[in-house]
């Protein structure tokens, strides 16, 4: 359908749109029209991305002076090929002309795009990429082309370098929407390699959709995205935990395992020296040339040779001459093993230690003689050694890569970073396992570049509230800051909190209470009593893998679990992801042959993250406590301190924030459209407190009704079945009367006709 939105006429892919949409398109070109940030949160279910998507591109078809240029991220391969999908169907209902002229195209890793028969046999992904370099380092391909027989090479990246140089990348990828399945597709019947043909046509394509990595992260990054045009308009979806990406992103563990890789990594880049030194001495000489000129003159490395960068973000680092005394390869190694020998004996340390990053840099230099500066250049230092050295097997040289990776950030940053030594993991204090992290506690470091470097980015997700703390975490100024609800037919949500069992004792997992016999019993008769009433599937979420070991284990002793399988059969989440792959296969199979399941799964886990429930393979999700995070962790501590003093975000207000946007998106699992319908089980007495519940997204708690705050197990149950009895009814599912809960074009017409009498 094609129709007017104040004056934009927009291109939408179906034949009706939802309220909330067309408000949500409203609000969205108000940002483009301002040229500012925005913070969208919108529910579950209701064509978010189709709304995205449509706006954006049309908003480009009518202003020719801004062209289309759309990042649009994702979390998972999944939302990215969900993604793909909606913009080949809008796509199809663009004018032909406009059409023809779009590209579109997801990138991914290696290990996602790679058709080269031996290199894309590897299982991990950094054993792809090495087997990838193997084959297409530069200087690999200078010795095939003097010893063509003894050095392979891969047939699909010199078909793509060939073109590339020839100019003719254009010609391999004709416009369209290419999905990962694509690009495969396109390389093995072009001979090209698609995940090079794809890095080099982001520059050009309109819409590129790939993970916040490529964004965030700023080793992936400076490569991936360094051509992006300020121009772009930047979407985060489902980016309610973009704050923890951020921080994820320059954040370092090293252990023991680490320092005793990086000694093997040192032995070996000794040797390959000493080899240079004997066979090319010239090469060495050339290198030392070039980093007194700076790490920018070395000049554009060939795409096969770039590799992660440097961790840290400022440019005029790259100016700078590298310091004299780690210019030399024997000197880089020397300051190097003095580092790893400091690092080693920090390790064994028997009591917990916090610094920030100038005591440590200041012990670093009195105890390893290493200053600052040199920290700052090991990264880049160690990156341009093993690209003089011709070494491709990257995954070997991992713990080096990350103990550069330390010292860069240590180098860089004064602000923002904790440096935390732990001798044992506190839960398991009987087992010694040292580690040194180095700790972000400011989310906006990584995602500022972003933000100053883009007109317009876009954060959206179904469940931002309180939506007023993002700003204040990832520390900008956004022009459009809205929430909208869900418009509905009939009252398809049914959310309810659980606050005592049926013989009336409260139940919660606040930790003096979670052991509690009565507690946990009552948690067993509650999902016993749903499973003997609710059809299909029934999902439920715990706050922790060992409370969930714990409780699952009483159940069993206590003969709940027994009883459970005589309704329905039950599936575990567990930390391995293939396990719980097959675990939801299962599932999935026992919801469709009517037998029914229950799926036990953990907060923050993939599947909470992840995994959609809907239709019948989630008619019920119980939420079996408060999601809080493990509050006596260091880094916790130490980045809430730094929130406290730095945005003036109170410890409580941001402990309840977090927990309840997991508790949020655990439960938002179970509706995926508005003809989907199921329930939710708060099951905490603490949820019937104001100050938590008011913090849930506003489309749950416009469902959530005064009656349904302080329930116990029978009343829950009466409620559950009340509910289901009213979804089994035959209902209108466009709405009638003045509650419309679908737009057709003729309703959008009188709309702007009575905006325009008004």
């Amino acid at each position: 359908m094609r129709f007017d939105l104040d004056g934009l006429p927009v291109h939408f892919p179906y034949a009706a749109i939802y309220p909330e949409q067309h408000a949500y398109m409203g609000e969205l070109k108000r940002a483009l029209d301002a040229r500012g940030h925005a913070l969208l949160e919108m529910p579950t279910g209701t064509g978010k991305t189709a709304a995205l998507i449509s706006l954006i591109t049309s908003y480009s078809l009518a202003n020719p002076s801004r062209p289309l240029r759309l990042i649009y991220c994702t979390r998972t391969v999944h939302e990215m090929e969900k993604t793909l999908a909606e913009l080949r169907l809008l796509f199809t209902h663009l004018p032909p002309a406009a059409a023809r002229s779009l590209l579109a195209l997801g990138l991914s890793s290696r290990k996602n795009l790679c058709v080269h028969p031996q290199a894309s046999a590897a299982a991990a992904r950094d054993s792809v990429d090495t087997a990838c370099r193997r084959l297409t380092a530069s200087w690999v391909r200078e010795k095939a082309a003097s010893d063509p027989e003894s050095t392979p090479l891969c047939e699909f990246y010199e078909t793509f370098d060939r073109a590339a140089a020839a100019g003719d990348l254009a010609s391999l990828m004709p416009p369209g929407v290419y999905t990962l399945a694509d690009l495969r597709t396109l390389g093995r019947q072009r001979g090209v390699c698609p995940y090079f043909l794809a890095r080099q046509m982001v520059k050009y394509a309109n819409v590129v959709v790939y993970s916040y990595q490529y964004l965030l992260d700023p080793k992936v990054a400076s490569i991936v995205s360094r051509e992006m045009q300020k121009e772009c308009v930047v979407v985060f979806d489902e980016a309610h935990n973009i704050d923890n990406v951020c921080i994820e992103a320059l954040s370092v563990s090293i252990r023991k395992q680490t320092l005793e890789g990086a000694e093997r990594n040192l032995r070996r880049i000794s040797q390959e020296i000493d080899r240079f030194k004997a066979t090319d001495a010239n090469r060495l000489r050339a290198e030392y040339n070039r980093l007194v000129d700076g790490l920018a003159q070395g000049g554009n490395l060939p795409i096969s040779d770039a590799w992660l960068a440097n961790p840290a973000l400022p440019d005029d680092i790259l100016r700078e001459a590298v310091p004299g005394n780690i210019r030399r390869a024997e000197h880089f190694l020397a300051v190097l093993r003095r580092l790893v020998r400091f690092l080693d004996g920090r390790l064994e340390t028997e009591n917990v230690e916090n610094e920030m990053p100038v005591a440590f840099v200041s012990s670093i230099f009195s105890q390893a003689g290493i200053d600052q500066k040199m920290l700052r250049f090991c990264y880049d230092r160690l990156h341009s050694l093993m690209m003089t050295l011709e070494i491709t097997d990257t995954d070997e040289f991992m713990h080096i890569q990350t103990i550069c990776d330390f010292a860069t950030l240590i180098g860089t940053y004064t602000r923002g970073f904790s440096i935390i030594i732990e001798p044992y993991d506190e839960r398991m204090p009987d087992i010694r396992d040292p580690v040194i992290q180095l700790s972000c506690h400011d989310a906006s470091l990584a995602i500022r570049p972003v933000f100053d470097r883009f007109e317009t980015v876009v954060i959206t997700s179904g469940t931002l509230s309180p939506i007023d703390l993002y700003p204040r975490l990832l520390n900008f100024n956004p022009v459009i800051s809205r929430s909208f609800t869900m418009s509905l037919t009939r009252d398809c949500i049914c959310p309810m909190v659980l606050t005592r069992g049926s013989d009336q004792l409260p139940v919660s997992t606040k930790f003096d209470m979670r052991s509690d016999p009565g507690v946990v019993r009552n948690y067993g008769r509650l999902l016993l009593e749903m499973a003997s009433a609710v059809p299909d599937g029934i999902v439920c979420f715990f706050v922790s893998y060992s409370y969930m070991d714990g409780i699952v284990n009483s159940w069993h002793e206590m003969g709940i679990l027994q009883d459970i399988m005589q309704h329905k059969l039950v599936f575990i989440e567990t930390p391995d992801v293939v396990e719980t792959t097959l675990a939801l296969d299962n599932y999935r199979k026992a919801c469709d042959c009517g037998r029914g399941a229950v799926f036990f799964s953990v907060a923050r886990g993939k599947v909470a993250e992840g995994i959609d429930f809907d239709r019948h393979y989630g008619r019920l999700v119980i939420m079996f406590g408060v999601p809080f995070q493990y509050t006596l962790s260091r880094i916790l501590l130490a980045r809430l301190e730094y929130l406290r003093e730095t945005f003036q975000i109170k410890e409580g207000d941001f402990l309840t924030f977090d927990a309840l946007r997991q508790a949020a998106q655990c439960v938002g699992r179970v509706i995926r459209s508005k003809a989907d319908y199921g329930m939710m089980i708060f099951a905490d007495k603490r949820y019937s407190r104001h100050d938590k519940r008011s913090k849930l997204p506003g489309w749950i708690l416009s469902h959530l009704h005064d009656a349904h705050l302080n329930l116990s197990t029978d009343m829950a149950l009466h409620i559950a079945r009340e509910f289901l009895r009213r979804m089994a009814q035959p209902y209108d599912k466009t709405g009638s009367g003045g509650k419309k809960t679908l737009l057709t074009e003729e309703d959008l017409q009188n709309m702007a006709h009575d905006a325009m009498e008004m």
